[in-house]
């Protein structure tokens, strides 16, 4: 089961600028979806007596790092999704039941290329953070899901699979976030 249904509203903003509205809007898809696809997971694996079962949960590097552009239902959400994709890792690891959580970072997706628009100061926030120069995409996270839904993982449990070209631990250093200019980024 992959359950990666989740958005990140425009006017998501900081704490003073989330409204009530968006903040549940945010953790009734990105907590709530991943919570209810996981259950209904567990069933159907119970009732086809199962002896082992996969579920990878979308989460997001921010849930570890937080977000040079502010959001904090999106990133708030994607740490629910952290720590229940973790709590159901454990109870469910003696029935053979696997739950990982894919953590992608920003992507070359329409909706974060909406989200940034032309504005380059808002975009540079996030490129600067790149070590491999560019955005990550799409075909790439399918490939780690893939993995994580294969036998290749039987291993695998309760795992944050970050999939963000190294820019998590490019990002969290001894000295703080990294400063270094980007590069190759088509400029």
């Amino acid at each position: 089961m992959f359950n990666n249904a989740g958005i990140q509203h425009l006017s998501g903003g900081d704490a003073e600028e989330c409204n009530e509205k968006i903040w549940d809007l945010t953790m009734n898809i990105n907590v709530k979806g991943a919570w209810y696809g996981s259950k209904h997971a567990v069933r159907s694996f119970r009732r086809h007596q199962k002896r082992s079962g996969s579920v990878i949960n979308t989460a997001s590097m921010v849930a570890l790092v937080g977000a040079a552009t502010p959001q904090v239902a999106y990133t708030a959400s994607k740490g629910a999704v952290l720590a229940l994709t973790r709590e159901l890792a454990i109870v469910h690891a003696r029935e053979g039941y696997r739950f990982n959580s894919l953590c992608p970072g920003p992507l070359n997706t329409p909706m974060l290329q909406d989200f940034l628009g032309d504005d380059q100061e808002k975009r540079y926030r996030r490129e600067v953070h790149f070590p491999s120069g560019r955005f990550g995409e799409a075909i790439e996270q399918a490939q780690a899901v893939v993995f994580l839904a294969s036998d290749e993982s039987s291993f695998v449990n309760a795992t944050d699979f970050f999939v963000d070209g190294g820019m998590t631990k490019a990002y969290v250093t001894a000295e703080g976030p990294a400063t270094a200019a980007p590069k190759n980024l088509g400029q």
